[in-house]
């Protein structure tokens, strides 16, 4: 079964905002030359790693909300030029809409057990990911969504 993380997508006010900035750093990596892989890098390496990679997707919460998800495609751990070790978390960039689900603030990443996990917002409200996102905040809110 697989593990997955969940983060703050600090920046961010919409699944819009997470899919557009996406888009400007692939771009942005393109123009240089780079690999057009996209990641996010954070401070700890995961310890699950094999649990990660079996599936694993990380887990944005956008404005006090679980909102999306992306499929984990790799772990990386580097070195820093400060020499300070980092990891970075290899992602498919593809965001995919997930049931909205309140979560408090908290710092860093942490493990989400697929039981735990929200549902794809399809399966859980089909034809739901053509609202609004706005509206689909304000329903959940409700107890409609």
């Amino acid at each position: 079964m697989p593990l997955h993380l969940i983060k703050l997508c600090v920046g961010c006010d919409s699944v819009q905002d997470l899919k557009d900035w996406i888009k400007e750093q692939l771009a942005r990596k393109k123009k240089s030359g780079e690999a057009g892989k996209r990641f996010h890098r954070t401070r700890m390496v995961p310890k699950r790693v094999d649990e990660l990679l079996d599936g694993g997707s990380l887990y944005w919460v956008i404005r006090g909300e679980v909102l999306c998800r992306e499929r984990i495609l790799g772990i990386e751990p580097f070195t820093d030029k400060d020499g300070i070790g980092r990891c970075r978390i290899v992602l498919d960039g593809k965001v995919k809409l997930v049931q909205p689900r309140p979560f408090r603030a908290f710092q860093g990443w942490r493990y989400l057990t697929a039981k735990d996990a929200p549902r794809e917002l399809d399966h859980a409200a089909p034809g739901a990911r053509n609202m609004p996102e706005q509206m689909r905040r304000e329903l959940r809110e409700l107890g409609l969504l």
